[in-house]
């Protein structure tokens, strides 16, 4: 019958060597982790790189395929898309939005536009277009006049009921500005009486009345105090009124 043998329990210093050679053997499987991570977080992330490229330059998933129009009203969707030439069939990423939005402010009506990628497929255009104020009439033809004293063409929609500015021989950039700056600020009452503006120099507006009366304006300024008193002028009958020193009207 075989003997029974009892292993030596191990000593104190024994116990700390398997500690130390366990611990070193956490160690090394930690730093394989560590490294595999880093390799598999580098893989992934050229393996992403790569994807991107082929997504935005060699894929259909992303290619430019139509235009999203926003805030046109006096101007056609066709004249717009015509003016802004978006290439399609291309990759979205290559668009040149500034040669777009240039292409577009050209237009005469436009006063702002914004060009930005609609992804995943369209170009989008925002368009803030000019706001006419008065008619300006050019003799052979007509066209809309706004704020600043930009003119540029409508359809005949947006200049129903605006009143209207024909200009003298003499009459520049600056002098239109001014024509269209009395337009915008003329009182209510004192616009409904007038048959047309006419803009000679930059202090010589003139007002014709419906009723054939003419009125001295002279330029911009003191508008208000120009209408104030040219409505108490109008009591008296006369050809003429003369308002470009508010302080001091007169009447022929």
């Amino acid at each position: 019958m075989a003997s029974l043998r009892r292993r030596p329990a191990p000593t104190g210093h024994e116990k700390a060597q398997d500690r130390a050679r366990k611990a070193f053997a956490r160690r090394q499987r930690a730093r394989r982790w560590l490294t595999l991570r880093k390799v598999l977080a580098g893989a992934l992330a050229v393996l992403l790189v790569g994807l991107g490229v082929y997504a935005l330059w060699f894929s259909s998933w992303l290619r430019t395929e139509g235009v999203d129009l926003v805030g046109n009203d006096l101007l056609t969707d066709k004249q717009v898309l015509a003016a802004a030439e978006v290439p399609t069939g291309g990759p979205l990423v290559n668009v040149d939005l500034e040669a777009i939005e240039k292409r577009v402010k050209s237009l005469a009506a436009v006063k702002k536009v914004d060009v930005s990628r609609k992804w995943p497929h369209d170009i989008r255009i925002e368009i803030t277009e000019r706001s006419p104020i008065a008619v300006l009439d050019l003799g052979d033809r007509v066209v809309a006049i706004d704020a600043d004293g930009t003119s540029f063409p409508t359809p005949a929609r947006a200049r129903e009921g605006l009143p209207r500015i024909r200009v003298g021989s003499g009459a520049d950039r600056n002098a239109l500005r001014e024509g269209a700056a009395v337009v915008s600020s003329l009182d209510g009452d004192v616009a409904s009486m007038v048959s047309y503006v006419e803009v000679r120099t930059v202090d010589e507006i003139l007002l014709h009345l419906r009723d054939d009366r003419l009125v001295k304006w002279g330029s911009a300024d003191q508008s208000d105090d120009k209408a104030a008193v040219l409505l108490q002028l109008l009591k008296r009958k006369a050809g003429t009124y003369d308002v470009s020193v508010p302080g001091a009207p007169t009447t022929k």
